[in-house]
């Protein structure tokens, strides 16, 4: 079986679906040799894959998502490799493209929050993109053969929003990143290099402990109210802890730093590379994870996989996937959220036993499961 993937989003600098990708192409590639698997890749992201294994052939398809030739151009690439079932591991898939393919939803954002919000541009051409959008979403999701969802919040909201048969959908839980030797390096943050591309003074780590929160800025994660929450933090306890956001510099970053000048005990860390991402997420004292909406919500096990303590949001699929191993809260309750981190920070026998629970929740999730039961997903999809 010929099987392409849509790989231009592979990699740590597309958030949660480039490590989603980056994961199922590692583990598929190491559980099955029987297949052939056509990645279509981006220059930026070429190397990323060894493309001499005997059943691998990496295609350069170097085109923008969410474009014109996204549809037209990218459709015409596939098509030239003759696979048998293409996997389309988000909703940007081309809309003429009637070949059988398989399609990955991670959630619907669109459907629950305005987003105008959540868009740069003006409103004409806000409000034309967002049509679009939605049309093709609803194409896809009838014209696939099968659905792969990140949760069963996700696989019930897109029953619900868009009418899909339970039973057209799967659900395959992510994991934590893998790393290598995750247990046996020690990190410390004085030994980061010089030229360390985020901007953090760790003489500010080694004064106070932090509280981290990784991801976007995007209006649904709610960044908002957590600073919000941490002004009363602040005025409570002056600068006994520090706030530190690690995301890639945006529009909506900007916003918020613009409103946070009052703030005295915050870090904005930019992008930062999975290696010193990994020594903040041990050196933490609390993750905190605010979001309104979350389709899966990896970097709190992130968190948990480093042994650090989790307090959630307790909407949508986080109290699923976090189960009971994190601390919850209303994210729409300011003081109910800073009440919530001060709780993580101060509760010793809290902490210990969100540590003790985060490390057997992550004991349910595997990269190699995910890819298992992707794989079975292939098969049953193609016609015989």
């Amino acid at each position: 079986m010929r099987i392409g993937i849509d790989a231009r989003m592979m990699g740590p600098e597309c958030g949660g679906i480039g490590r989603y990708i980056e994961q199922l192409v590692k583990k598929l590639l190491e559980i099955d040799k029987k297949n052939q698997y056509i990645l279509f890749l981006r220059k930026q992201n070429f190397s990323i894959v060894n493309c001499q294994l005997s059943n691998v052939k990496c295609v350069l398809a170097d085109i923008p998502w969410y474009s014109i030739a996204e549809q037209i151009k990218f459709k015409k690439i596939i098509k030239q490799q003759n696979v048998d079932l293409m996997h389309f591991p988000h909703w940007n898939v081309p809309i003429f493209y009637n070949d059988p393919f398989v399609v990955t939803v991670h959630d619907l954002i669109m459907w629950h929050y305005p987003r105008a919000e959540a868009s740069t541009l003006g409103p004409v051409a806000y409000w034309f993109k967002d049509r679009v959008s939605r049309l093709v979403v609803k194409h896809v999701v009838k014209a696939a053969k099968h659905i792969i969802t990140t949760s069963e919040f996700t696989k019930n909201d897109i029953h619900q929003a868009l009418g899909v048969p339970r039973e057209k959908m799967t659900v395959t839980y992510q994991a934590p990143f893998e790393r290598q030797n995750l247990e046996s390096r020690i990190w410390n943050l004085e030994s980061f290099p010089k030229n360390s591309k985020f901007q953090i003074p760790n003489s500010k780590f080694q004064k106070k402990p932090y509280v981290l929160y990784v991801g976007s800025a995007y209006p649904h994660k709610n960044l908002e109210r957590l600073l919000e929450a941490w002004k009363i933090i602040e005025e409570k306890y002056a600068d006994s802890y520090q706030l530190v956001l690690v995301g890639k510099e945006s529009f909506f970053y900007s916003q918020l730093q613009a409103t946070s000048y009052k703030l005295q005990a915050i870090t904005f860390a930019g992008f930062v590379p999975d290696d010193e991402l990994e020594a903040l997420y041990k050196n933490a004292t609390l993750y905190i994870e605010p979001s309104l909406y979350e389709g899966f919500g990896l970097p709190p096990l992130e968190a948990m996989a480093h042994g650090i303590p989790v307090v959630s949001s307790n909407r949508s699929c986080l109290p699923e996937v976090l189960g009971e191993a994190a601390l919850y809260f209303d994210p729409e309750n300011v003081e109910q959220m800073a009440e919530t981190i001060l709780r993580g920070l101060e509760d010793e026998d809290l902490r210990f036993e969100l540590i003790q629970k985060g490390r057997e929740e992550i004991k349910r999730y595997s990269w190699a499961k995910l890819a298992e039961e992707t794989r079975e997903i292939y098969k049953k999809s193609l016609p015989l």
